[in-house]
């Protein structure tokens, strides 16, 4: 992916650094393919950790079979190395199974992409110009809202992002509500409908639609749509339970903005500070599952599919496009793939798909300041 999607937004903490520590490639899981497989991908997440991510697990799927590797470690005290079963926090890609579930209510005539967010929650956005009656469904989901990313509030940054605060308040519950109010202490960004800008602000309005028309949580409502029938066993979203599932590694980040200086442990936190904008915990065979199922048409009638994957254009970003919760990407050799990255403290996500879902790639880097998924993912559908 070409654009910044992570929870952090604009004050990303994805930023270039190195991490010193070992290099251990690990061939893939039970039932994969050979480890000369992917010899491409492979370079590529061994080129991640040279460059100072910790560890890598990608799992690749297509029409050959199923493919896994690890690179580096998923414990840098230990040196134990990464899983490629490993389950982690999977950040803004939560965003395409609201979306979904979204879409699956439209398809039932349950609301449209064009209500406004007042038609479900009067009054909810007010405030600096932010006026909830001309923001309809659909520009939340395709970010051409205006509405202020309350993760780029600098008070917000200090107390989750920045390593003091980070450590008094990583434990904190925030209620939807609460971040939505954080937003409105600001300006929008545009007038709906004239621009684009992501903002994590426009999920949690989604997942608060959702409850609305359903009478259940977001949450809910993935796990019987989607992680239910698609038998995603290792996807879970968290609410405020601060732990990963096991197995999984550590995640790590320099909580600092430059991303240099010491390396810090932020396994555990609460997650309810990202919420429908990205509170999930998967792994990487889940994520090709979903995205696989998704773009092949098994979760999404042909018409609601379409209105996902029609795209608005991303300023600075001439190669990609944002849907309804899915972005499209043409990569370096013409090959478009469609996806979404997602990042939040110390792990760095990406899961992609093929127009048809018969080659996907998903993957994770347990640190979050080195960079991007990038090379992976064109290393994988491009070759070498």
């Amino acid at each position: 992916m070409r654009v910044r999607t992570a929870l952090v937004g604009t004050t990303a903490l994805l930023l270039s650094a190195a991490l010193a520590g070992p290099a251990v490639a690990a061939g893939p899981v039970a039932g994969g393919r050979d480890a000369g497989g992917h010899p491409a991908t492979r370079r590529a997440i061994e080129a991640a950790v040279a460059a100072g991510v910790p560890g890598v697990t990608v799992t690749a799927k297509d029409t050959r079979g199923t493919w896994s590797a690890t690179a580096g470690v998923g414990d840098i005290v230990t040196g134990a190395p990464r899983s490629a079963a490993d389950r982690y926090r999977v950040g803004s890609i939560t965003k395409t199974f609201v979306a979904t579930v979204l879409l699956q209510l439209e398809a039932e005539g349950r609301l449209t992409l064009d209500d406004t967010v007042d038609t479900w929650l009067p009054g909810l956005l007010r405030g600096h110009g932010h006026d909830g009656r001309g923001i309809t469904v659909r520009q939340l989901l395709n970010h051409t809202s205006g509405i202020y990313n309350y993760t780029s509030d600098a008070d917000f940054v200090r107390a989750y992002f920045l390593r003091d605060g980070f450590f008094r308040h990583r434990f904190d519950t925030l209620s939807p509500r609460d971040l939505v109010e954080i937003a409105m202490r600001h300006e929008p960004d545009f007038a709906p409908g004239t621009s684009w800008k992501y903002s994590n602000t426009n999920y949690v309005v989604a997942g608060m639609v959702i409850e609305k028309v359903t009478g259940h949580s977001y949450a809910a409502e993935i796990a019987r749509r989607v992680i239910r029938p698609l038998r995603l066993t290792a996807t879970s979203l968290p609410g405020t339970r601060v732990t990963v599932p096991r197995p999984s590694s550590r995640a790590y980040s320099k909580l600092a903005l430059p991303s240099t200086g010491p390396t810090y442990d932020v396994t555990e936190l609460n997650p309810s500070i990202a919420s429908a904008a990205g509170e999930m915990i998967s792994d990487s065979a889940d994520l090709d599952r979903f995205y696989s199922a998704l773009l092949s048409g098994k979760l999404l009638p042909p018409r609601q599919l379409k209105e996902m994957k029609t795209t608005v254009p991303i300023d600075g970003s001439p190669n990609a496009g944002y849907g309804l919760g899915l972005m499209d990407t043409r990569l370096s050799c013409g090959v478009h793939v469609w996806g979404h990255d997602g990042g939040i403290h110390g792990s760095a996500s990406s899961a992609v798909t093929t127009a048809d879902g018969r080659h996907s790639l998903a993957l994770n880097f347990n640190g979050d300041w080195v960079g991007g998924t990038d090379a992976v993912t064109e290393k994988e559908f491009c070759g070498g």
